[in-house]
């Protein structure tokens, strides 16, 4: 499995970013082709402190090739697209393989 996580800086705008992500943004993520599931959360804590972070949003894929295909997509590139208008503290995009733990 390979997974992607944006993070999402402090807007300007707090009642904007939330209200356009889910009104706007989230449903062409439902459109997004490839993904095997995604999340995100407005509650962003730290253990110590103040979170630097507003905001989380992640989503699986089968592999790495599989992501770098659903970016690539019509709905990949109008999804990244839409990012500047609600995004205006930034964005942190990040992928990785996802590696089993044991117990």
């Amino acid at each position: 499995m390979h997974k992607t996580v944006v993070l999402y800086p402090m807007p300007d705008d707090p009642d904007h970013f939330r209200d356009y992500y889910v009104t706007n943004h989230l449903p062409l993520v439902r459109e997004w082709p490839g993904v095997l599931a995604w999340r995100y959360s407005f509650d962003v804590a730290a253990i110590d402190g103040e979170a630097p972070y507003f905001a989380v949003f992640e989503a699986d894929f089968a592999d790495a090739a599989a992501l770098a295909a659903a970016r690539e997509s019509p709905q990949g590139r109008r999804l990244a697209a839409d990012v500047v208008n609600y995004a205006t503290g930034g964005v942190v995009v990040i992928d990785y393989p996802v590696q089993d733990g044991t117990g």
